[in-house]
């Protein structure tokens, strides 16, 4: 193996390590409390595994087609055009990537309050009118510089702080799930959670302690259920960026797409189970004012941190440091990995003139180190901003809208180069492939209804890429060497 090149074990700790964040530890409280039934929780934990695996399959067919750098933004430009290339990376650059690990390194930085008081968000240093910045922020832009420092020293100290990280977070998932199944599941819960559990129907704690129980309308319970999706979407999310360092990879033709399948399907196993581990240590029904672990339930869990609550039951109040340290390991983690991968994909828009042509340049240990600094600097200030939170909703929707349209491409270009080299062949092609487009176009069609007001101005952001995508192509045309 070249020295610049990584293997397939660092692919696959690049594909879980970016999707195992903070999200496992804290979205399921919102979906107990849209779905309010077990089974729900459980079954939405799965549908979004499902989606994900035949996304991840289709992209290995994509992978293996083109081995090179640059991911999604490759693969929607060879089935579409550039500039349908060139709107994803903006969006990428502009809010996706960028905004993504500022809210990671802010997660890291809220979990690091919780042993290291000063690094909270009430410890305001500076404020002028609306516009604060406090020490948590200034914690989460360092650690972004410190991981881009890292990676810009070769793709070789990037990959040992991924692996190494990654092994750590899913030995924690693993161990969790054991704890909470095997060790400390609680006979009240049990008997709370699965009673009468293969029922689809919206139960609601009353007075006297009972379940009030309601049927669902069944239009009324997909609405829900998709909407309620959002959450588990974006905590398995950011796998495809093992695809931006594919030209950096051994044997990218085979390797990309195995590290996709083996880290996704991994994941997902080990997200279905640690919620399946919640539901045998808490109740899932809860109370907002509640004193009690058990009172509060999966449903209105302190601050959403459900994971955080169930090792309070297993450890005590030490349960809350334990966990909070993990975090810290899983955020840090998960932005190695999105600050790794998300250079390529500028560098390789560069080198096609749709970007400043310095970041299309590698460094003296052959990676994209202007790229990489450009994207620390970007996201620092999403960070500062206090605006990122904002911005990952708004983008929501579109992060969506482009997985539907590349795995579209998927079918263009099975019709426009059928005789491809495809070492890889998505699976269920076209059958699955084309259920993931139908049913995702569903999901952001409900999203427009149930919430236009983040669905919206995601596609405003991505529209302005297209004035910005034709000044590049100007700009290039101008400086081009002329014939």
């Amino acid at each position: 193996m070249q020295k610049n090149k990584v293997g397939l074990s660092t692919g696959i700790f690049l594909v879980m390590g970016s999707m195992i964040g903070s999200g496992v530890y804290i979205v399921s409280a919102g979906v107990a409390q849209a779905l309010a039934n077990p089974m729900l929780l459980i079954l939405v934990w799965i549908a979004t595994g499902v989606l994900t695996v035949i996304a991840a399959t289709s992209y290995a067919e994509l992978s293996a087609m083109f081995p090179k750098s640059g991911g999604q933004y490759v693969y929607l430009k060879e089935a579409f055009n550039p500039l349908m290339g060139f709107l994803y990376g903006w969006s990428l650059f502009a809010v996706i990537q960028t905004g993504t690990i500022a809210a990671v390194a802010v997660a890291f930085a809220k979990f690091t309050a919780v042993l290291v008081p000063w690094f909270s968000a009430d410890n305001i240093l500076f404020q002028s009118g609306a516009f604060t910045i406090h020490a948590g922020q200034l914690l989460a832009v360092a650690s972004i510089a410190l991981l881009t420092f890292i990676n810009s020293r070769g793709i070789q100290y990037g990959a040992v702080v991924q692996s190494s990280l990654t092994i750590i977070k899913a030995l924690t998932l693993i161990l969790l799930i054991i704890a909470t199944i095997f060790i400390f599941s609680n006979a009240e819960a049990i008997a709370t959670n699965f009673n009468n559990f293969f029922s689809l129907s919206k139960k609601s704690p009353i007075i006297d302690g009972s379940l009030m129980v309601e049927s669902w309308p069944w239009l009324t319970l997909l609405s829900v259920f998709g909407a309620a999706m959002v959450g588990p979407l974006f905590s398995s999310d950011a796998w495809n960026g093992v695809t931006f360092i594919a030209g950096e990879m051994d044997n990218p033709k085979k390797n990309v797409a195995r590290s996709l399948i083996i880290g996704v399907g991994g994941v997902t196993l080990l997200y279905v189970l640690t919620n399946l581990g919640y539901l045998f240590v808490l109740p899932m029904w809860g109370a907002e004012g509640a004193t009690t672990l058990a009172g509060r339930g999966i449903q209105y869990a302190e601050y959403e941190r459900v994971g955080t609550a169930a090792m309070q039951v297993m450890l005590g109040a030490s349960g809350a440091i334990v966990m909070a340290v993990l975090i810290m390991i899983s955020t840090f983690g998960a932005n190695n990995g999105i600050i790794l991968s998300g250079a390529r994909v500028y560098q390789t828009m560069a080198n096609d003139g749709l970007f400043f042509k310095k970041m299309g340049n590698s460094n003296k240990q052959q990676v994209p180190g202007f790229s990489l600094w450009i994207q620390c600097v970007w996201a620092s200030l999403l960070c500062l901003s206090g605006r990122y939170g904002d911005l990952l909703d708004y983008v929501m929707f579109v992060v969506i809208l482009f997985y539907i349209l590349t795995i579209a491409g998927l079918f263009i270009l099975r019709f426009k180069q059928p005789k491809a080299d495809r070492p890889y062949k998505a699976l269920g092609y076209p059958i699955l492939p084309a259920f993931y487009i139908v049913v995702m176009i569903g999901f952001i069609v409900n999203l427009l209804y149930v919430k236009p007001e983040f669905t919206l101005p995601g596609l405003i952001i991505v529209l302005t890429g297209i004035p910005v995508y034709f000044i590049w192509k100007f700009v290039h045309s101008k400086n081009a060497p002329k014939l």
